[in-house]
């Protein structure tokens, strides 16, 4: 069986991500461990709001991963993604990670190279997922 950890926030419930999770069961037998870091958010916030909101994000997304029929696990994570990374292969084994972010000049974790630092920490591949803007 293949374990995938995916890490999101925004992107969660995007299409792309969605795509890539059923593509990645269509290959054969899989799991997923979502992890969803704690990401403050701009302007004023309290750690509980930010972790009570992050749990509501994954909560929402278990259920979605669910739906699709995927055998899906996850927790909310450090507000570092890749301390959030860290923690979560501290408790489970992972056979890839997959990353969705935001497009580039929109995403803070593109700024970070957050998905080549995550390859280098880890050792694992790297599937990187990005969410289309939306035209207004």
């Amino acid at each position: 069986m293949t374990r995938y950890l995916v890490v999101a926030n925004q992107t969660l419930e995007a299409e792309p991500l969605l795509e890539r999770v059923r593509a990645c069961a269509r290959e054969g037998d899989c799991r997923f461990h979502l992890v969803v870091p704690a990401t403050h958010p701009r302007g004023v916030w309290t750690e509980g709001k930010v972790r009570a909101d992050a749990q509501q994000r994954l909560d929402e997304a278990l259920a979605r991963f669910r739906e699709i029929g995927v055998a899906v696990d996850g927790e909310v994570g450090d507000t570092s993604p890749v301390l959030a990374v860290k923690d979560a292969m501290l408790a489970h084994t992972f056979d890839a990670i997959i990353v969705s972010t935001l497009p580039p000049g929109v995403s803070r974790w593109l700024r970070q190279d957050l998905p080549h630092r995550l390859e280098r920490i880890s050792g694992l591949p790297v599937i990187h997922v990005t969410e289309a803007l939306q035209d207004a």
